[in-house]
C-alpha cells in the first residue's frame, strides 16, 4: 500500500493510509502514543535501541530510528531526508479540518522547519538575522523582568500554585509576542489560538477535537495577516519589521506571502516547547535538592544544568523525515516516500554517547551534545532564544524562591503527542 499525500492546503498535508514497511525491516507493534510510552519513554526507548536499533512502526506508519549515528545521518543528508512533513498531521486529517483548513485565505506556505533546500536555506538568511546576539539581548530585560513580576504575583497568591498557570504559559508567550512585535492587549487571545496546536500535528485528536484547532488555526492565520498588512505601515524595533524591512530591500528573495507565513509558524513554535523547558527543568531539578542547592549557590552552574535537561528530560523528544528518494539507512533499504521517526529520547540516553544516562547530572561534561534542537541546517532556529530564556528563569527562581519545592504525589502527566513532553500541570510550594 502506498501512501499518497492530500492537502488540506500547502502547508498540511493529510496522509491517506499507511505505508508498507520497507523489505526486510523488522516491524514492532510499538507506537510514541502508547500509554506506557508517554508516561516514561526513556526506558523503553532504551530497549528499542537494543532490542532493534531500526524498525518499522506498523501503528505509526514510519521506519523508526534510535541511534545517534542514525539520527545525525538523517539530519546531515536533507537532500535525502525532507523536512516537509514535519507540520503534517501524523494520521489522516478528519474531514471538518480540512474543510476549515480548505479556506481561500488559510495560504501559509512553508518557510522553516517544513521548507526544503534550496527555499529553506534562502529565507533562513533572514530568520537567522532576526535571531541575532543583538536581537536576544534586547530580550533579556524584559524576561527578566517579567519574570519577577510574574513571582510577585505567585508569592502573593495561594500556596501550593499551578505553576504553569502561574508563570511557565505565560512567560515564553509573551516573550515571542514581543519579539515578533505582537501588541500586549492581544496576548490572551494569541495564547487561546496557540493553546491546542500540538495535538493537531503531532497528536491523535478525534475529528471534533482537530475540527476545533483547526478552526483556531484559521483564525491564527488570518491574525497574521491582519497584523502584517498593519505592521507594514507602522514598523517599529521587532522581528516582523525586519522580515518587512528585507521584503521591501528584496521581494525576490522573501516573499510577502513568506514573511506572513514565517510569523505564522514562529508564534507557534516560539514558546510551547519553552513552556516544557523550563517545567523539565523543575522536574528534574527540585527533587534533587544537592543540585538544586548548588545553583541556588552558584548561578554560573545554570547554563550547564540547562542543556543537562534538555539531555535528560527533553522537552522535544522526536522530530520526522520522508525520504525523497531510494537509499539505505542502517543497513536497510528505503524507498523514496519512507516516513522516517527519530527517537531523540533514545539517542539522548545512549550510553556509549553518556555515560550513566539515567542519572541527571549538572556537572555533565558533554550534556550540550544532546540531538534535541537537531542537527545540520534544519537546526532550531530558537535553540539559543529557550535555552536564554530557561537560564534566565532558573537565575530568577533560585534568587527569589530557593525553597520552591514540587508538590508531593502529584499526578505528573504530558499531552499524549510523538513529539512535545511536559507536564500539563505542575503543582509547586515553597
Amino acid at each position: 500500500m502506498t501512501s499518497a499525500p492530500v492537502q488540506g492546503n500547502d502547508y498540511h498535508a493529510s496522509p491517506t493510509d499507511i505505508p508498507d514497511p520497507p523489505s526486510g525491516c523488522p516491524m514492532r507493534q510499538w507506537s510514541p502514543l502508547d500509554e506506557d510510552y508517554l508516561a516514561e519513554p526513556y526506558s523503553i526507548a532504551n530497549r528499542l535501541r537494543q532490542e532493534s536499533p531500526i524498525f518499522f512502526s506498523e501503528p505509526l506508519g514510519y521506519v523508526v530510528i534510535t541511534r545517534m549515528e542514525d539520527i545525525l545521518e538523517v539530519f546531515n543528508e536533507p537532500d535525502i531526508y525532507a523536512s516537509t512533513n514535519v507540520q503534517d498531521p501524523v494520521f489522516p486529517m478528519a474531514p471538518g479540518a480540512k474543510e476549515v483548513l480548505g479556506a481561500k485565505d488559510f495560504n501559509p506556505v512553508a518557510v522553516m522547519s517544513n521548507r526544503p533546500e534550496p527555499g529553506h536555506g534562502r529565507i533562513r538568511t533572514y530568520t537567522r538575522a532576526g535571531f541575532s546576539r543583538r536581537r536576544l539581548r534586547t530580550l533579556e530585560p524584559y524576561v527578566i523582568k517579567r519574570s519577577h513580576q510574574l513571582i510577585d504575583q505567585m508569592l502573593a497568591g495561594p500556596n501550593p500554585t499551578e505553576f504553569i498557570d502561574a508563570f511557565a504559559f505565560p512567560l515564553p508567550g509573551e516573550t515571542v509576542f514581543r519579539f515578533i512585535g505582537f501588541p500586549e492587549a492581544d496576548d490572551e487571545l494569541l495564547k487561546n489560538w496557540c493553546g491546542d496546536r500540538k495535538a493537531f500535528s503531532w497528536g491523535k485528536p478525534t475529528a471534533t477535537e482537530q475540527t476545533e484547532i483547526a478552526e483556531k488555526m484559521l483564525a491564527y492565520w488570518r491574525y497574521c495577516r491582519d497584523f502584517t498588512a498593519d505592521k507594514r505601515d507602522n514598523r517599529g524595533d521587532d522581528f516582523a519589521s525586519e522580515l518587512l524591512n528585507a521584503h521591501d530591500a528584496d521581494p525576490n528573495e522573501i516573499s510577502y506571502r513568506e514573511v506572513e507565513s514565517v510569523i505564522y509558524g514562529l508564534s507557534f513554535a516560539g514558546h510551547e516547547a519553552v513552556t516544557n523547558l523550563i517545567c523539565n527543568s523543575l522536574l528534574c531539578l527540585l527533587p534533587r535538592r544537592e543540585q538544586w542547592d548548588q545553583l541556588v549557590q552558584d548561578p554560573s552552574l545554570i547554563a550547564n544544568a540547562v542543556e543537562e535537561v534538555l539531555r535528560f528530560e527533553s522537552s522535544q523528544i522526536s522530530w520526522r523525515r520522508v525520504t525523497t528518494v531510494d537509499t539505505t539507512l542502517g543497513g536497510y533499504d528505503l524507498p523514496a516516500g519512507t516516513r522516517v521517526f527519530m527517537n531523540f529520547a533514545s539517542a539522548n540516553w545512549q550510553p556509549d554517547l553518556f555515560p550513566q544516562p539515567e542519572t541527571f547530572d549538572i556537572h555533565r561534561e558533554n550534556a550540550a551534545h544532546h540531538i534535541s534542537f537537531g542537527k545540520g541546517i534544519h537546526y532550531c532556529l530558537g535553540a539559543n532564544l529557550a535555552k536564554t530564556e530557561a537560564r534566565l528563569v532558573l537565575e530568577v527562581l533560585t534568587k527569589r524562591v530557593p525553597s520552591l519545592r514540587l508538590v508531593q504525589d502529584q499526578h505528573i502527566w504530558s499531552s499524549p503527542n510523538i513529539t512535545f513532553r511536559g507536564p500539563e500541570e505542575l503543582q509547586v510550594t515553597w
